[in-house]
């Protein structure tokens, strides 16, 4: 099964990946994206014949001869799946190559029978939470603590691996109308504040039917120019979610100003 789509006028393929040799490659690329660490490399090539082996799937995005991203996924519960990496090379940004191998692995789940995939994504990361839940339809109702423990890779050392779990239901409405760009947009915060942010500004908001937390605009660049900011952040945002979840909320969202939304989960299941 391949995919192809055109990035910047370029056209490009995902296809799955079996060959030893070029699951090497993806292996590499992921060690080019995330580093080094005192656990060796992401995922080496070893690893991702034997995931192939067993039954999952690596995604491979080429344009010409240059793979320029990949992703892996495993089978899970009966009926559900998992996403554990998924990569771009740098220098590809905003191409929609991440989107493409989202959309490969949905194809791929959906041809074996699957209708559900987990992954997970760090609370403070916007532009990812924002592609997570409006551009694709996932929901988060899991907020892990501490998932990763303190991590080491090179774009995350010295941080508390805090996740979200995104759950996708593939084959509902809200996903299909989510990847068409037939969706609705999250509305914006209003309703009481319930707390104010590291910066002193408001950051949850509840007005009976819907629930806001912000999170920074960009986490990356907070954490390399104020580290302790940016734990205060993690910390703000961990109370916030836990406490919504905890009191029967789901995130569907992600406003263009950094806002998460809640809704209430009063089923436990997505609406088909």
């Amino acid at each position: 099964m391949s995919h192809r789509f055109e990035a910047r006028g370029e056209q490009q393929t995902i296809e799955p990946v079996v060959d030893m040799e070029q699951l090497r490659q993806v292996g590499d690329l992921f060690t080019q994206v995330w580093g080094r660490n005192p656990d060796g490399v992401p995922m080496p090539g070893e690893m991702l014949r034997s995931l192939v082996h067993a039954g999952g799937l690596v995604s491979a995005a080429r344009s010409e001869d240059v793979l320029v991203g990949a992703a892996v996924l495993g089978r899970s519960l009966p009926g559900e799946c998992y996403s554990y990496l998924a990569a771009v090379r740098p220098g590809y940004a905003d191409r929609g190559i991440g989107r493409a191998l989202k959309l490969h692995q949905r194809e791929w789940a959906l041809d074996a029978g699957l209708r559900t995939m987990e992954w997970t994504f760090d609370p403070l990361g916007a532009r990812n939470a924002r592609f997570n839940l409006v551009k694709l339809g996932a929901v988060v109702r899991e907020y892990e603590i501490a998932f990763y423990g303190a991590m080491h890779d090179s774009q995350n050392a010295g941080e508390i691996g805090d996740r979200l779990v995104a759950r996708w239901e593939l084959d509902t409405d809200r996903v299909r109308a989510a990847i068409s760009g037939s969706g609705s947009e999250p509305p914006g915060p209003s309703g009481a504040v319930l707390a104010t942010g590291p910066d002193e500004a408001p950051f949850a908001w509840l007005d009976g039917e819907h629930r806001w937390v912000r999170v920074p605009r960009d986490i990356v660049a907070l954490r390399s120019q104020d580290r302790a900011a940016a734990k205060a952040w993690r910390l703000s945002v961990r109370d916030a979610f836990t406490a919504a979840l905890g009191d029967g909320w789901l995130a569907d969202g992600l406003t263009r100003e950094g806002c998460y939304h809640f809704s209430r989960d009063s089923s436990g299941q997505d609406e088909r």
